[in-house]
């Protein structure tokens, strides 16, 4: 990543990092924001934000936390990247119901890999070089006794039971597990260690976290006698309200084992016009001049796509490579007929096709059977029809014969069937 590095920087045309967060719409709720602004204005700070192994992988929600810490970087401050190893093995409170603890190996084996993935997005070189934590460091050692006598004493039932998150588990036919409601309790154990250890004074986080931010500042307050500053995100959501980054029901995943580069860059290029934008401040490091600029193109020719393109480009560039956003452009192209098939990495190709409707076939199936197979007729008179008419492509080769069979894979192992210019389905052979 240190190339990319070498490209990101905050957008001198702000007077300050804060102002720029709040221009890209990261700023939900803070602490007191003068005295947020003082710390972040009068020298190097130590921030940190926490991540949870409740997954193999990060997700569009991480990212936005990822890229906040990484702007605060830029501008100066020295990040903590906490991955939770003891929280982890608790579970923060879903709105819902309880969690299924995972098991320690599990969890253990998250830690990890979550770890190297969030290291990916910040720099641990130079003077405000980042740092890897885990929270199993300190609380492991710390005697069930001690933690209810020196940390747990300082909290209020009454106060916690205000926190959103348990508030509705208690108002909910589930109600709330003491180990789910715990977690607030080490969660500000976590800011008050590396409060201690870093002298870390910042948290950052999602808004849907402020009860668990809080308890971090409250506790430092209470045993320290001093002041932290938390930074809460907003949840992102798209214009119609539904909560963004989900694709078809799924998270959208960082690692490339669960959400493909091509899956990752179609993603990107398929978010609507009154949300691109949003997107783009959010989650690339293009300036507000190179934003209003994709914006313009937007309003004035929103079938170009322009600004959908670049951003696809630059968060799949970022979380990938630009190797990878080019290689998903590629194979857009190539599957629309405007590029060669063969020409495709058999990794990008299977990807690209498992976004299609896809089917298994053995060599020498009717096309026209293929075609009702894969969705794209309704029958095989249609697509017999559709093959007569010289609207039927087999690796962008058009079918000329009603009776023509499966008889072209590429790279030995897949094929493009398509109709007409925009409808496509995958095969795999049999």
């Amino acid at each position: 990543m240190s190339s990319t590095f070498s490209q990101q920087s905050n957008d001198s045309s702000f007077k300050d990092v804060l102002e720029e967060l709040k221009w890209r719409g990261l700023v939900a709720l803070s602490t007191d924001e003068e005295e947020l602004r003082k710390a972040l204005t009068s020298g190097s700070i130590t921030y940190y934000c926490g991540f949870d192994p409740t997954a193999a992988s990060l997700h569009l929600g991480n990212l936005v936390q990822l890229l906040t810490m990484r702007r605060l970087q830029l501008a100066g401050h020295k990040p903590l990247a906490l991955i939770g190893g003891s929280t982890g093995l608790v579970g923060d409170p879903r709105p819902t119901a309880e969690r299924t603890l995972n098991t320690r190996e599990t969890v253990e084996e998250w830690v990890e890999k979550l770890g190297k993935q969030a290291a990916r997005f910040l720099s641990f070189e130079g003077d405000n070089a980042a740092r890897m934590v885990n929270n199993l460091d300190w609380t492991a050692p710390i005697s069930a006794i001690d933690f209810l006598r020196e940390i747990g004493k300082h909290f209020r039932v009454g106060k916690m039971l205000s926190k959103d998150a348990v508030s509705a588990r208690l108002n909910s036919e589930h109600g709330i597990s003491y180990t789910e409601f715990s977690y607030q309790i080490l969660q500000g154990l976590d800011f008050l260690e590396l409060f201690r250890r870093y002298d870390c004074v910042l948290q950052t986080g999602g808004s849907d976290q402020w009860g668990n931010l809080t308890s971090g500042t409250d506790l430092i307050h209470k045993v320290e006698g001093k002041s932290a500053h938390i930074l809460a995100t907003p949840l992102i959501t798209n214009s119609d309200g539904k909560k963004f980054g989900k694709s078809e029901g799924n998270a959208v995943w960082l690692d490339s084992e669960f959400t493909s580069p091509y899956a990752f860059y179609q993603f990107w290029l398929n978010v609507e016009d009154a949300d691109v934008v949003d997107r783009l401040k959010v989650f690339t490091f293009l300036s507000r001049a190179e934003i209003d600029e994709l914006e313009q193109q937007t309003v004035a020719a929103p079938h170009l796509r322009a600004a959908q393109k670049r951003l696809a480009f630059e968060v799949t560039a970022l979380v990938h490579s630009p190797e990878d956003a080019q290689a998903a452009i590629d194979a857009s192209a190539a599957l629309f007929g405007m590029g060669e098939l063969s020409a495709l990495d058999a990794a990008t190709l299977r990807s690209a096709l498992g976004e299609l409707p896809n089917v298994q076939a053995a060599p020498a199936t009717p096309i026209a059977s293929l075609l009702v197979d894969t969705g794209l007729v309704a029958s095989l008179s249609a697509g017999r029809r559709a093959i007569a008419e010289g609207g039927v492509y087999l690796n962008n080769v058009k079918v000329e014969d009603e009776a023509a069979v499966l008889d072209d894979f590429i790279q030995q192992e897949f094929a493009v069937l398509r109709r007409g210019k925009k409808t496509l389905a995958g095969i795999y052979k049999k």
